[in-house]
């Protein structure tokens, strides 16, 4: 029999050989501090490179707030939506700060190494078409700067074709009691939202009641705002960096962007106010 007391568990010896747990090995940062790569002498394409690098970082991070965001509403817990949305809107409100930080650099700043950057544009940021479709975006245009088969078209051709942000929401309601219409739990979670009259009488019970669900829904307004927010921002930064000029790679640039302001997410959230 063999006698376990003298054994030793490979594992623990492959423990032993592994170099120690630093910062800098937890955070990858030889990796991330290696990521920033100009194409130009130019003082300011580094800040440019970092500034979205990071928004890029918190775009995954929404993705997986969301994500938990969706799991919890469908177990009906109203404590743990409340305070994921809040964390949400923490780093909403971080990524719009962030547009200060860019206004920093100069029209004639950005023009001295905007031809580097070729055909690479913002419209290009998979994680925010993929953020987009979750809160509800439902537009085969998004898919266009993708290549067929690859994986971030599949990514947010996925999120897509899954119940958005907002369906998890009426679904929630209808696990607290509340007569969501079978239309709406029901619906073509592929297609997009449609305001609806029904609707508009459960929300008005659910802030009548003005309980836990309520406060749901308020902070999901106060996310579509949110993300209406950055989505001004953003375009007046476009405005006073590049004007009415095409974006780089020949994306629209301002025009297009002003095309996204003031359409809601949660458009029912936003119409029943008039009647509360």
């Amino acid at each position: 029999m063999t006698d376990l007391t003298d054994s030793t568990d490979s594992t623990d010896l492959a423990d032993e050989s592994a170099p120690a747990l630093t910062y800098t090995s937890y955070l990858a940062l030889d990796e991330v501090l290696g990521a920033q790569r100009p194409r130009s002498d130019e003082h300011d394409e580094m800040l440019f490179i970092v500034v979205h690098q990071v928004y890029e970082l918190w775009f995954k991070q929404l993705l997986h707030e969301l994500a938990r965001l969706q799991a919890v509403l469908a177990d009906g817990d109203t404590a743990h939506a409340v305070r994921t949305l809040r964390r949400v809107l923490t780093i909403l409100k971080v990524i719009v700060a962030q547009i200060d930080v860019l206004e920093t650099m100069t029209p004639r700043q950005f023009t001295g190494f905007r031809a580097r950057l070729d055909a690479a544009s913002g419209f290009q940021s998979a994680q925010f078409r993929e953020l987009e479709a979750v809160l509800g975006r439902r537009d085969e245009r998004a898919l266009a700067p993708y290549a067929e088969g690859g994986a971030q078209r599949a990514r947010i051709a996925e999120a897509m074709a899954r119940p958005s942000l907002y369906d998890s929401f009426l679904a929630y309601l209808a696990a607290h009691g509340y007569a969501v219409p079978a239309e709406s739990l029901e619906r073509d979670v592929s297609a997009p939202v449609v305001p609806s009259p029904a609707l508009h009488r459960v929300l008005l019970a659910v802030y009548a009641d003005d309980a836990g669900p309520a406060s749901v829904a308020e902070h999901l307004v106060d996310l579509d705002e949110g993300v209406q927010e950055w989505r001004y921002r953003h375009v007046k930064m476009v405005e006073r960096t590049i004007g009415a000029k095409p974006g780089t790679g020949g994306s629209p640039g301002a025009e297009y962007l002003r095309g996204t302001l003031f359409a809601p997410a949660f458009p029912d959230l936003w119409a029943v106010r008039s009647e509360l």
